[in-house]
């Protein structure tokens, strides 16, 4: 079974080696969904980590129709993956009605070779999941990450074990979102899956001893700054554990 965990910051992208993760996806902005973390980001973990490290490409949150713009500065971000010696980048452009525009993701697919290619959950987005799977193996991605077109990966799991049958080894599809202790062997069991993602997610206290009492979360009240996002990497070991005792 090979475990995919996604990261948002250094300190969580070593905790997830720690744990023997097989690789990482790396990202930035949590609350937007997962957008592309900065040059120095991508530099420093690169440095540090000996597994496979895949690079989010998004320049925004929101959804996954991008301007002529938005798209330059993602074949920008791709070229520097490729210069930091990234293993693989992620990403998914959409046409408004909701088809995988195969024209601009196999100009960005072509570019970033020999780096790998996952279509990440804008395939989710899509407006009929078997059409997008034939679009993604015919502009040339290498796997999808996928929550069955639900909330939840555990809700999507009878469409994805569809989409690994109908791909028959053509490209690979990777579980994502909700994926953890409760229900990983579930999932597993349902789709007969070879990979999963997921983000064993544990928060560490800040090492501020000075802490402003008038501020909280720099003025949004949906976080605090003192709290700080990283990976568990028991968890990963738990997990990987549970995902390969019914395996097949």
């Amino acid at each position: 079974m090979l475990l995919e965990i996604v990261v948002y910051n250094i300190d969580s992208a070593i905790k997830a080696q720690e744990g023997q993760a097989d690789r990482i996806e790396l990202c930035d902005n949590p609350a937007e969904g997962g957008t592309t973390p900065s040059y120095g980001a991508i530099e420093n973990v690169r440095q540090h980590l000996s597994i496979d490290v895949f690079v989010m490409i998004r320049p925004r949150g929101g959804d996954f129709h991008y301007s002529s713009y938005e798209f330059h500065a993602m074949k920008r971000d791709i070229d520097q993956c490729q210069k930091l010696s990234a293993d693989g980048v992620v990403f998914g452009i959409l046409n408004p009605d909701g088809t995988i525009d195969k024209k601009r993701c196999k100009e960005l697919i072509d570019r970033a070779r020999p780096m790998k290619v996952t279509c990440h959950r804008a395939f989710d987005m899509t407006r009929d999941p078997l059409e997008a799977l034939e679009d993604c193996i015919e502009v040339g991605f290498d796997r999808i990450l996928t929550s069955g077109g639900q909330l939840k990966a555990l809700q999507g799991a009878d469409l994805i074990s569809e989409l690994i049958k109908k791909a028959n080894g053509r490209i690979a599809i990777m579980p994502g979102s909700g994926v953890n202790e409760d229900t990983v062997e579930e999932i597993v069991r349902k789709t007969k899956t070879k990979e999963i993602h997921f983000s064993a997610t544990a928060f560490r206290e800040s090492e501020m001893v000075f802490r402003n009492p008038h501020i909280a979360g720099m003025g949004d009240d949906a976080g605090s700054e003192f709290k700080l996002r990283t990976v568990d990497p028991e968890r990963i070991k738990k997990m990987r554990a549970l995902a390969e005792k019914v395996s097949v």
